[in-house]
């Protein structure tokens, strides 16, 4: 069974999508995509720096149009592109593209949604100075203890002993100068405490935008980050994306969803590797593939063909 995964923010690094831009028709996709974005994806995706680039209202719009944009590199049949797939999922704004890939939003309304979901965060965000440091390792309770010493939020729960802890820059110092015994922290690339109470205006934002978007039922399984469970309606998929600006990610509960199901191999849409090094070290005996660049295309295609589910490659 074929899982395709996408990553959320902070996987972007400059010039990730230069290797993509020399497929046939990506250049072209991209730039009528940015009509719809706001931003110059193109630029952005080859010529913006690292600081550039982590604005969140760049970063998103960025990360959803690359995971697009490598899925039908990977699936160029349309008509076909979802028969091989068993499930997918997303990791934060990840949950855009693979909702998009699904079926559930078209390219264009994926684009929209992330648009504004992207500048709805980055405006709350400039609110109050705030930001996130993943916690490796430590006892699960002392941490979770510490954190709510601090005032931090658990905002990602990634597995294997990862959080990622969330709130103003005073609260992560804070837990800087009195970390939890055997842990170790590093800051992660994203410009605010996402996931947080402090993302409250952005879920009314959406939540206005929701009722203009055309939506379907996922045409192959849907794992929400919210709790790890398989969605099977549209609506309800939209209504945990407009949600989920505010609530925790349960990755943790998607990848053990995702050995439940039978997973026998996850490919990772660019910018990849994030999350199959999550999996690699979560689920055991699945085979993996971080599609990084074009050179990848070959080894997914041989996967695909391996994993196909014969209920769907049929």
């Amino acid at each position: 069974m074929l899982v395709i995964v996408a990553p959320g923010q902070g996987a972007q690094t400059p010039g990730f999508l230069s290797p993509w831009l020399e497929l046939d028709g990506v250049a072209d996709r991209l730039r009528a995509w940015s009509e719809v974005a706001g931003i110059d994806l193109v630029h952005y995706g080859t010529e913006a720096s690292a600081e550039e680039i982590k604005d969140t209202a760049v970063a998103q719009p960025l990360l959803v149009a690359a995971g697009l944009v490598t899925a039908r590199a990977l699936f160029p049949d349309e008509q076909d592109a979802r028969k091989p797939v068993g499930a997918v999922a997303g990791h934060s704004v990840g949950e855009i593209t693979a909702a998009a890939w699904a079926g559930v939003l078209s390219a264009a309304d994926a684009l929209t949604f992330v648009r504004e979901r992207g500048r709805a965060m980055a405006e709350a965000a400039a609110v109050t100075e705030t930001g996130m440091l993943a916690v490796l390792g430590g006892d699960p309770q002392e941490v979770a203890a510490k954190l709510a010493e601090h005032g931090l939020t658990a905002a990602n729960n990634n597995g294997g002993g990862q959080i990622v802890a969330a709130g103003t820059l005073d609260q992560l110092e804070a837990l800087r100068a009195d970390p939890p015994a055997k842990a170790k922290l590093v800051a992660l690339k994203v410009a605010g405490a996402f996931h947080t109470e402090h993302m409250a205006p952005g879920v009314a934002r959406l939540a206005e935008l929701a009722p203009s978007l055309t939506v379907a039922d996922p045409a192959v399984p849907y794992i929400s980050n919210k709790d790890g469970e398989v969605v099977q309606s549209g609506a309800e998929v939209l209504a945990r994306l407009v949600a989920q600006v505010s609530n925790p990610v349960r990755w943790d509960l998607c990848m053990e969803t995702i050995e439940q199901l039978g997973a026998t191999c996850v490919i990772e849409l660019s910018p990849a590797g994030t999350l199959t090094g999550l999996v690699k070290r979560n689920v055991k005996g699945v085979a993996t593939l971080a599609l990084k660049t074009p050179a990848d295309l070959e080894k997914a295609a041989a996967l695909v063909a391996e994993h196909a589910g014969e209920e769907n490659a049929a």
